[in-house]
């Protein structure tokens, strides 16, 4: 490798850490969103998680952490788990966890939602150069668009990661779901108070709190939490709140 190539991101193995193995096509789609984020970066702020070892755990292994039942099911051609369920992921930024899900489960149709149109331009140019085309973009606010009929209650799984305080990420995430869908909420710490106020958020956004997962990342023994809520009832139409 020249002193001009970009840096390769890290294997080692360290995949395992989720329980899956991604095949060769999609560790080069990793290693060029890779390169295509640090591209952009020149040109946007989209990331300061550049070095390969950090964007690998903290980037592509954390996105893929809140949705490791489903990879895993994947490698054992599981079809009821698998099938093909619409997603989004609010508040997108960069592409994160929205793009590394898309990458490795090809059979779902991913959303990325963003209300910066800078970036969503930017992620319409990445998508084409990745040949991902299970991925399409929408440019606005999820409060606005969480309203709109082609969008509220349409998808199977919602995705939300630091995005603001829980509360707000359920109010945002339980609106875009059918009943029976799963928002996945992606959080570092988490306190019992905060768990309090969380539950009563989502009993009034028609959701329960299915399950809290605590875990620690593979290479910097970071903690991080992922909340898992499900839908049981229609949330009413005075949601998601403005927020600002």
């Amino acid at each position: 490798m020249s002193e001009t190539d970009p840096p390769l991101l890290p294997e080692m193995g360290l995949w395992q850490h989720l329980n899956w193995q991604p095949t060769t096509k999609q560790q080069y789609q990793f290693q060029r969103l890779y390169e295509l984020i640090l591209a952009g970066n020149r040109q946007l702020n989209l990331t300061r998680i550049t070095e390969p070892v950090e964007f690998w755990e903290k980037h592509l292994w954390d996105s893929l952490r809140g949705i490791a039942p489903f990879l895993q099911e994947s490698e054992k051609k599981d079809e009821t788990l698998n099938s093909s369920f619409k997603v989004i992921d609010i508040g997108t930024g960069a592409g994160f966890p929205g793009i590394p899900i898309a990458i490795s489960l090809p059979h779902w149709t991913v959303t990325l939602l963003d209300s910066t149109r800078k970036k969503i331009t930017f992620l319409n140019t990445l998508l084409a150069q990745l040949d991902i085309q299970n991925a399409n973009t929408v440019t606005g606010r999820a409060e606005i668009v969480g309203k709109q009929r082609s969008y509220q209650q349409s998808y199977d799984v919602a995705l939300i990661r630091a995005v603001g305080s829980a509360t707000i990420c359920a109010e945002y995430a339980l609106p875009f779901l059918k009943l029976g869908g799963l928002a996945v909420l992606y959080r570092g710490n988490w306190t019992t108070a905060e768990l309090e106020a969380l539950q009563n958020a989502v009993e009034r956004l028609g959701g329960v709190i299915e399950a809290t997962e605590s875990f620690t990342t593979p290479l910097s023994q970071s903690i991080r939490h992922c909340l898992y809520l499900r839908k049981v009832a229609v949330t009413q139409l005075n949601f998601p709140v403005q927020l600002v």
